[in-house]
């Protein structure tokens, strides 16, 4: 599983109160053409707390696909509108996956 931001220290209760206060776990996409190539990648997971602006905290990859996602033909431009799509409306929201994979290595400890 991928690294998860804006839990450093935080306990599980913690981080359980926040998520029924309405925090969400999120992935952002960035997309990077070279002409002939062109990758599609997800962020990190990131923590969003309830009254935390998601886009806010994707803007850097909003802004590295904004600038270098175009470029690849044909690719290019529709992953680049797909991810900016994704992170401008928040991310994608991944929280039920990372519970479900938190329960699971727990079930196996």
């Amino acid at each position: 599983m991928a690294e998860i931001k804006g839990i450093e220290g935080l306990t599980t209760e913690q981080i359980n109160k926040e998520l029924q206060r309405g925090a969400k776990f999120v992935v952002f996409q960035y997309c990077i053409s070279l002409i002939v190539v062109t990758f599609r990648r997800s962020s990190d997971i990131y923590f969003i707390r309830e009254g935390e602006s998601a886009v806010g905290k994707g803007i850097g990859f909003t802004l590295l696909t904004f600038f270098i996602g175009w470029w690849g033909i044909p690719w290019g431009p529709i992953y680049t509108i797909g991810s900016l799509y994704t992170n401008l409306s928040g991310g994608k929201d991944v929280t039920q996956e990372v519970l479900n994979a938190s329960h699971q290595s727990a079930q196996h400890v």
